[in-house]
């Protein structure tokens, strides 16, 4: 694209973005001169990774309200964090999220660093969200890619290369767009219009302010684009869920090891997940009975989980049903709903 056509497309999208911008409690008004806080940058981003706005903004919200700044987060203990995640999925995010906060109040006086290269040293942070805080809230002229900007680029440009093997081609040509001006209300511009207007399906070109550029839209066939390579089918796993409930209605908690899937976060009682029959062997002797079953999908595969109930006691961390249910992870809060609610 020539840099006249550039500059002009740059221009239609940053119009549009200021009189389009969604409203989220972690960004400035477009245009702002005032500095937006990083810390509420960077726990945006990292919540917002495989997760939806509408879906993540309570949890910001929840986060922001108890630990207002970095340092904050940073004394927070691992269990309450963990809690708090609870229902965000990926929790090794949760993990990352606090060894980051204690490294920035601990070696750099809870003040984030203001490039990316700084930004990268810090634990969990990688190339996306270390180029997200450099843009939005320090104003760099970091090239910002998400999944949404991928799909604009791809289409702005027609690119057939499928995905994943098309993404530093992306990356390239994402970057040609980049310039000194506004660098952090480009990158939340290209996101938004992925988000609302460039949609995975029935992009609404008509309401497109960069439609006129699109080499994909002019094939007629926009939504073909990004080109993907076909999914290989998810393997299935089966298991069990446990739920034990003592005399008063508490229900028994297990904390997961801190590696693994779902590590350090609480969870009822199961075995092993397997491709074959599950685990049957129940962590306490009871008169357990069968409650049905609850299906979960994680990024590598998918899950049938049987729900056990019985009464009983034991060495586990008993917690009143409201308490377990704001703390469980989905898969676990959907079987424990299934067991019954008192």
């Amino acid at each position: 694209m020539r840099p006249a056509d550039i500059a002009k497309l740059r221009s239609a999208l940053l119009d549009w973005y200021d009189a389009h911008a969604r409203a989220l409690p972690w960004r400035r008004p477009p245009g702002s001169t005032d500095r937006v806080d990083p810390y509420r940058v960077w726990l945006s981003e990292v919540m917002l990774q495989q997760t939806t706005v509408p879906h993540a903004t309570p949890y910001f919200e929840r986060f922001t309200a108890r630990w207002p700044t970095v340092s904050d987060l940073a004394a927070a203990e691992d269990g309450d964090l963990m809690a708090a995640w609870a229902g965000l999925g990926y929790y090794a995010r949760a993990r990352n999220l606090l060894a980051c906060a204690r490294t920035v109040a601990r070696d750099h006086q809870g003040v984030f660093p203001d490039t990316e290269a700084g930004l990268l040293e810090l634990p969990g942070v990688g190339a996306y969200t270390a180029a997200a805080v450099a843009a939005i809230a320090s104003d760099r002229p970091a090239n910002v890619v998400d999944g949404n900007v991928e799909r604009v680029v791809a289409r702005l440009f027609a690119v057939e290369t499928p995905l994943p093997a098309a993404r530093p081609e992306l990356r390239r040509l994402a970057g040609s767009l980049v310039a000194d001006d506004r660098p952090g209300d480009w990158a939340q511009a290209l996101m938004d219009l992925g988000s609302t207007v460039c949609r995975p399906r029935w992009p609404l070109c008509l309401m497109c302010p960069i439609s006129g550029f699109c080499a994909a839209r002019a094939t007629g066939e926009p939504d073909r684009y990004p080109v993907k390579t076909k999914k290989a089918a998810k393997p299935h796993r089966r298991g069990i869920a446990w739920v034990l409930r003592d005399a008063g209605g508490r229900v028994a908690l297990v904390r997961r090891p801190d590696k693994g899937l779902l590590g350090g976060m609480l969870g009822l009682p199961t075995g092993d997940w397997r491709e074959g029959p599950p685990d049957e062997t129940p962590p306490i002797e009871a008169g357990w009975t069968d409650a049905g079953a609850v299906e979960h999908v994680f990024t590598h595969f998918s899950l049938t989980l049987w729900v056990r109930v019985a009464e009983g006691a034991g060495d586990y961390l008993w917690r009143p049903e409201a308490e377990a249910l704001a703390a469980l992870p989905t898969v676990f809060r959907k079987a424990l709903v299934r067991s019954g609610i008192a």
